[in-house]
């Protein structure tokens, strides 16, 4: 095996505050020496030599803040939660006060690519692109200005997010308030001493109440609690947040955040003009592809919520999981609460790692390591003998955590220097799961392997998913199709009986999934308005504004008077941008045909793995995506699925 060893966490805990400082502290120690040398070699360094300089001081930065996001989102002491933001505080600033820093940029200005490779000259590019768009040929004034939003923005956006984390609310309703609950999740919840039964906004609570509570009041009161999640604490720092980069957007020359954001990006050079009107051209595309399929299908769901309620006048956010859920079951005969008895996490997650295993030709070999958490299951990526990455599997809620799912970076694999390693933070049950928590599972894990498998690059600018953004959720999305493949799912699931689930069954799982998509899209374009809208039009009334772009958006409304904004995770790191989803999908589907109905051909795996995970971002993902299928990414695949096909 190589010899390149992973991270080493502490082994006693007394050491983690220790930890959660001087990493970073090192890190700025080495980028200013490196800076000064950059600096002070002038043109006696040739251009190869600077690029490996920037390389070695990003690889630095890169290392310290992954490690300071993960334990500001993960670790179970408070202390060292605050102290890993304060680094992560410390070492945003340095990466954009660096892009500020006219000697550094004199470095790379002008520089003379004629003898660079082309790796070397992506980079180069990259950097200077940067540069610009840091701020870094403004005037002296305005320099001063850009430092002051972008540290704000940071800080800002770590506040929001942990609003998010610590802001767990919880309801009580009476135990007759549980029906059509399965009987685990009853006997997990126990009356009280006041008889009232304590539901919290943990997705642990949530994802059961809004699919399988028959009581209406029981799923509005939950939903209520959670689309109030860090309210009011979230208000201001979202106006602020909003206000701050849209200064600092007309500070460097564009138009809005949404044009700033998307120059980077597939949708601000594949489609004509780019920037925020080509993110409005695109929504207004998903509107138009799915209006008509949803208009049909919501008539369906309120026929259905009247038969329970005869008095309601609309379908609400609070109704729709229920509503599908509750007319798969008798329409198609497919009933979610038989459906989650087939997965067991104890077999699930194994499920997870041996089907990626096949399809990606690794192995995943458990070790014991010192992590931050004893639920914590780490595993080496080997294949052949040789260990390609480190994985790490936080599967589970506990008070302080990151309350989601999601793959956080750790180690950007540089080759022969750094292995890369990744972490999944995620919150789900650990007994039964729904199949929805098995397409997330799924679909993280599909960015941990892209993190690893694109770990092995000489340049850390290019490790891992450094893809453009709105290419990222690509391979996640189209990992989820494996969660509905019969063959798959019989390979890890097992009933009261000990049985796989059975193919007729997924059979109708898949026909039944094809009601509601449409509105599940527009549920999902809902987002996507706010987050744009939000940051474009920057409205005076935030909660009047989401409250009217989810309602003109989807015919399913959202719960009036709420303040959904304020839980919504995404507008920090996505901001105006969270048409990435969507835009995501539509290749996603497209990638989908270059596997011709076999999910485990073992040729179109390993080109999949080749052309798309393996380059990192050392290519553009368009070029990835041609690669791969032997043509330009096409609309058709996504029409054809929102039609139900």
């Amino acid at each position: 095996m190589t010899s390149i060893e992973p991270l080493a966490f502490p082994t006693d805990p007394d050491d983690w505050t220790a930890f959660a400082s001087a990493r970073p502290a090192d890190a700025v120690a080495l980028v200013a020496e490196i800076d000064a040398r950059l600096v002070g070699e002038g043109d006696g360094a040739d251009a190869a030599a600077r690029l490996e300089l920037w390389n070695d001081a990003d690889l630095a930065l890169r290392q310290a803040t992954n490690e300071a996001y993960l334990l500001s989102e993960a670790h179970p002491d408070a202390a060292v939660r605050d102290i890993a933001e304060g680094q992560v505080q410390t070492l945003e600033a340095l990466s954009a006060s660096r892009l500020l820093d006219e000697g550094l940029f004199a470095v790379f200005d002008g520089l003379d690519d004629g003898a660079l490779d082309a790796d070397q000259r992506r980079l180069l590019d990259q950097v200077r692109r940067d540069f610009r768009r840091g701020g870094v040929a403004l005037p002296a004034a305005d320099r001063a200005r850009v430092r002051v939003l972008t540290d704000r923005d940071t800080e800002l956006s770590l506040e929001f997010s942990r609003n998010i984390r610590d802001g767990r609310r919880e309801i009580r309703v009476a135990p007759e308030a549980l029906a059509g609950l399965p009987q685990d999740f009853i006997d997990s919840h126990p009356v009280q001493d006041d008889g009232l039964v304590v539901l919290t906004t943990e997705y642990t609570d949530l994802m059961p109440v809004r699919e399988y509570a028959t009581d209406r009041a029981t799923r509005t009161a939950l939903l209520s609690a959670y689309n109030d999640l860090a309210w009011p604490e979230n208000d201001h720092v979202l106006a602020e947040l909003l206000a701050v980069r849209n200064e600092r957007a007309q500070l460097l020359g564009y138009g809005d955040w949404a044009d700033f954001e998307t120059e980077t990006r597939m949708i601000g050079h594949d489609q004509p003009g780019g920037g925020s009107a080509a993110v409005a051209a695109f929504l207004a595309r998903l509107d138009d592809a799915s209006a008509h399929a949803a208009a049909a299908e919501y008539p369906v769901l309120l026929e259905r919520l009247r038969h329970d309620d005869p008095a309601a006048s609309e379908v609400t956010i609070a109704d729709f999981f229920y509503l599908l859920s509750t007319l798969r079951r008798e329409l198609h005969d497919v009933d979610a609460q038989r459906v989650r008895s087939y997965f067991s996490f104890d077999r699930v997650l194994p499920g997870v790692l041996d089907t990626t295993a096949r399809l990606l030709d690794v192995d995943y070999v458990p070790v014991q390591v010192a992590t931050w958490h004893g639920d914590v299951r780490s595993y080496d990526v080997v294949r052949d003998g040789e260990r390609l990455g480190r994985i790490h599997l936080d599967l589970h809620p506990r008070d302080g955590k990151y309350n989601h799912a999601a793959c956080f970076p750790l180690a950007p694999g540089v080759t022969g220097r750094v292995l890369p390693e990744a972490v999944l933070l995620c919150n789900f049950a650990r007994g039964l799961m729904t199949h929805d928590e098995v397409v997330t599972f799924f679909h993280e894990f599909g960015h941990l392997v892209h993190d690893i498998l694109g770990g092995a690059q000489r340049f850390v600018r290019f490790s891992g998913v450094a893809t453009e953004w709105d290419f990222v959720e690509a391979p996640s999305q189209l990992l989820e199709e494996w969660a509905w493949d019969a063959d798959v799912l019989a390979s890890f699931t097992a009933g009261p009986d000990g049985e796989p689930i059975p193919a007729d069954l997924v059979a109708k799982m898949r026909v039944a999934d094809g009601f509601g998509r449409a509105l599940e899209v527009r549920r999902q374009l809902g987002h996507a308005n706010v987050s744009y809208h939000l940051h474009v039009d920057r409205p005076a009334d935030l909660q009047a504004a989401t409250e009217h772009w989810y309602a003109a958006t989807s015919p399913v409304q959202p719960l009036v008077g709420r303040h959904s904004y304020a839980g919504f995770g995404h507008l920090t790191g996505y901001g105006a941008c969270y048409y990435t989803y969507q835009w995501s999908l539509v290749i996603a589907r497209d990638l989908l045909s270059g596997f011709d109905g076999n999910l485990m051909d073992a040729e179109a795996a390993t080109r999949y793995r080749r052309e798309i995970l393996e380059p990192g971002g050392r290519r553009d993902a368009s070029d990835l995506v041609e690669a791969f299928l032997g043509r330009p990414y096409r609309f058709d695949a996504y029409r054809e699925w929102l039609a139900g096909a």
